[in-house]
């Protein structure tokens, strides 16, 4: 199975966790034309930006590595300049900007100088301005709420399509047996990645 294949099946089967354009994205059309490929460029410092934001979203946990351990800093740039088009990279990559203005309006300092604290506190502003844009259907901070929708979605996306995501963080059957949709889970257990 080809990597594209296995990232629609996984967006297919996490339905519900990622927003309708990311799921056009994704089933419509891997192939850009060449000339809206790498339309924007992330430097080696917002890749540390994004696998900072993808930790908040997806943290490392005793059983399993978080979304800075699945390589998400690499991961969501990657996609957003190979699968999207010219004006979701562009409204992207001006949401990732205003993200980090948020940071210096509402903390006095960049992105990574934020506390874990500080990080989640952001996260759930950013949540809230995208439930609040989406009822209200405004303008105001279309960007920022475009970003962080899609962050989050490409979070969910590569951590649950990675090796940590599949083996540690989901129960993993090297070779499944028969399909049960029933099966019972034990207390505790985690669900089935397979």
């Amino acid at each position: 199975m080809q990597r594209r294949e296995a990232l629609k099946n996984v967006a297919f089967l996490l339905g519900g966790a990622i927003s309708a354009s990311t799921m056009g994205v994704l089933f419509e059309s891997f192939t850009l034309p060449e000339n809206e490929k790498n339309f924007v460029s992330f430097s080696a410092q917002d890749e540390k930006i994004f696998a900072e934001f993808a930790d908040i979203i997806v943290p490392t946990t005793k059983s399993s590595g978080g979304a800075k351990a699945a390589g998400l800093g690499k991961f969501i740039p990657m996609m957003i300049k190979d699968c999207y088009p010219a004006q979701m990279q562009t409204s992207f990559a001006n949401g990732f900007k205003q993200l980090q203005d948020k940071s210096m309006k509402d903390f006095g300092k960049n992105y990574l100088a934020l506390s874990a604290a500080e990080k989640t506190k952001l996260m759930v502003d950013l949540r809230l301005m995208a439930i609040a844009q989406k009822e209200a259907k405004v303008e105001e901070n279309k960007d920022l709420t475009y970003f962080f929708v899609t962050a989050r979605d490409l979070t969910l996306l590569g951590y649950y399509s990675s090796e940590i995501g599949c083996t540690k963080a989901r129960e993993y059957v090297l070779v499944p047996g028969r399909y049960d949709g029933n099966a019972p889970l034990k207390p505790g257990q985690k669900s089935w990645a397979t």
